[in-house]
C-alpha cells in the first residue's frame, strides 16, 4: 500500500473527527479495491488509471452513500469503482464528444465531455470530480478537474489526486483560522 494514500486518509479522518465525533463512521467507507477491479475499470474505460487513484482506492474503494453520510472532502462523495463505471457510461451517452467548449483552461482539451476523464467523486447534483487522462501538452496525466453538468467551464483543480486532497485539507485549515 502507498504510504501517502494512507496518510491522506488519516488526515481526512483527523480533520473530520475534529468537527464531528462520528465522522469516520459517517463516511460509510468501503474496503479497499482489488487489482481485478482496477483492471476491469481500465478495460471498460480504455485507459490506464493514474497511480494516485489506485493507491487511494486500495485503502478505501469509495463510499456507500446514504442520508446522513459525510463528504470525504469539500461536498464530494468518493465514488466506488463499480459506480465510476456506471457514471462514465452515463456521461458517455449524455454528452457528444464532438461538442467543443470555449471556456477551457490551458492543459485541458476543449471538449464538453472527454471519454478519457474518470468521474471519481460527485456532489449529488450531477457534477463530477474527474481525473484527466488525456491532457494537452501543457497538462498533467491524472490532473483533477470538475465536470459541471450545466456549466462548460473546465479548469485544473490540481496536478493529481493527492495534490487535490492536500489542497482541500489546507482549505479546511484556512477556514478554521
Amino acid at each position: 500500500m502507498n504510504n501517502q494514500a494512507e496518510l491522506l486518509w488519516q488526515q481526512i479522518f483527523e480533520k473530520g473527527t475534529s468537527h464531528t465525533a462520528d465522522f469516520k463512521d459517517a463516511l460509510n467507507l468501503l474496503p479497499g479495491a482489488e487489482d481485478e477491479e482496477f483492471a476491469s475499470l481500465e478495460v471498460k474505460l480504455g485507459l490506464t488509471l493514474p497511480e494516485e487513484m489506485k493507491s487511494f482506492y486500495k485503502v478505501h474503494n469509495g463510499q456507500n452513500w446514504s442520508a446522513g453520510s459525510h463528504s470525504f472532502v469539500r461536498n464530494l462523495t468518493l465514488t466506488p469503482i463499480a459506480a465510476v463505471m456506471d457514471n462514465w457510461a452515463f456521461l458517455q451517452e449524455e454528452f457528444d464528444p464532438d461538442d467543443m467548449e470555449k471556456d477551457i483552461e490551458s492543459g485541458i482539451k476543449p471538449m464538453l465531455w472527454n471519454a478519457k476523464w474518470i468521474p471519481i467523486a460527485e456532489n449529488g447534483a450531477g457534477d463530477y470530480l474527474c481525473l484527466d487522462t488525456d491532457p494537452t501538452e501543457e497538462g498533467n496525466y491524472g490532473q483533477v478537474l470538475y465536470f459541471w453538468h450545466d456549466w462548460g467551464n473546465r479548469s485544473v483543480e490540481a496536478r493529481n489526486l493527492f495534490d487535490f486532497i492536500e489542497r482541500c485539507l489546507q482549505e479546511e485549515d484556512e477556514k478554521e483560522d
